[in-house]
């Protein structure tokens, strides 16, 4: 109350507020106090205690695996999905507690699945295993819509598809997989505003953004990285790499029309351009440099067309990584060793400031031309 209060004062005693008017204001804002919920120190208490609670079972049941018979094997399986959901249903009177008890039986069941195949002896095809997962979390998202259920089944369902192609493929550099993955952070990142044809509540969007942002700069130099150093070539112009390729391209960009609506029109050349990442990176030179500088930009672009913070930030984390790379890569070798870290500090302290002040001033132009 201290933050609002004297201002509240200053407003009834310059005549701009009335006394019946303020007295709304703070029987308002009181009643919403009283009614908040979990504060930041308790969501992170509860969620770093769901993940040490599943970390240890799992701990606990890799060390005794061995040492225990095969029907006991399968009662810990069983155990290990279901327990976290009983519980939290009868944790329901605690929302939040009771999320992270179903978000703990959802990341239960990879194992449970995992287990279960080696269990029976089960032919080995662990993209499978992805997918029964990834719809054991679709299922929890329509049947309790809790975002870590929904967060859970964002992260699981392009780790299939990436699965799938790499199984099938043979080798982890693969300019598909790096390309779907990309877009689907792309298409997490402009999650947000919530004004596309499907209703997707708001804490459900932040974690859409949130995983973006963690995936997007990582997905992305795994697509560079695993390009620049690819010794097979290209998929070829076959069903399966053409049925590849579609999927890695028109999904991602389903889902962002889908939370966007007209709002994802970014999305359109976003595409264009990741699709033609692993042929950029494949000429080297300067034009991997180029590819990743144009990503950079598209995304600044989106940033300040939505007048939000979040990609413009990493469009800007993105175009510094690119000019460090660079350096690293291509100008610090031509010099010599003292020379090199001269020049590597005035390159963090001359371009860290202009960035910063760039990002800066950006992210003012669009607030103060906000409503």
């Amino acid at each position: 109350m201290s933050s609002w209060e004297p201002a509240l004062r200053r407003w009834t005693e310059a005549g701009l507020v009335d006394a019946e008017s303020a007295g709304r204001i703070r029987r308002w804002e009181q009643d919403r106090l009283g009614s908040t919920g979990v504060r930041w120190p308790a969501r992170l208490a509860l969620a770093l205690g769901g993940l040490m609670v599943g970390a240890g079972i799992l701990l606990f049941v890799a060390a005794h695996w061995d040492a225990l018979s095969p029907g006991s094997r399968f009662a810990v399986v069983l155990l290990l999905v279901g327990g976290f959901h009983f519980a939290g249903a009868a944790a329901a009177s605690s929302p939040a507690f009771a999320a992270t008890l179903h978000a703990c039986g959802t990341v239960g069941l990879g194992a449970g699945i995992f287990l279960t195949g080696q269990v029976f002896h089960l032919q080995a095809h662990w993209p499978g295993g992805v997918l029964l997962w990834a719809v054991g979390a679709w299922a929890g998202w329509a049947l309790l819509r809790q975002w870590p259920q929904g967060a859970l089944a964002a992260v699981l369902t392009p780790a299939w598809l990436a699965g799938e192609w790499i199984a099938r493929s043979g080798h982890l550099g693969s300019g598909v997989a790096g390309a779907g993955l990309v877009l689907f952070a792309m298409a997490y990142v402009g999650s947000e505003p919530g004004d596309g044809p499907i209703a997707v509540p708001r804490s459900m969007r932040r974690a859409l953004v949130w995983i973006g942002a963690v995936a997007l700069i990582p997905t992305a130099l795994w697509l560079a990285s695993s390009e620049w150093w690819a010794y097979h070539p290209a998929a070829g112009p076959g069903a399966a790499g053409v049925l590849a390729w579609a999927i890695a391209l028109v999904v991602p960009l389903g889902i962002a029309v889908a939370l966007r609506g007209v709002g994802a029109l970014p999305m359109a050349p976003i595409t264009l351009w990741v699709a033609l990442g692993p042929w950029l990176i494949h000429q080297r030179g300067v034009a991997p440099y180029l590819w990743a500088t144009g990503l950079a930009g598209l995304l600044l672009w989106w940033g300040l067309r939505d007048r939000r913070s979040t990609p413009v930030n990493l469009g800007m984390a993105g175009f510094a990584l690119t000019v460090l790379v660079f350096y690293f890569s291509d100008v610090m070798d031509r010099l010599g060793r003292s020379a090199s870290l001269i020049g590597m500090g005035l390159l963090l302290l001359v371009g860290g400031y202009l960035l910063e002040r760039a990002r800066r001033r950006l992210l003012g132009r669009f607030r103060e031309t906000a409503p």
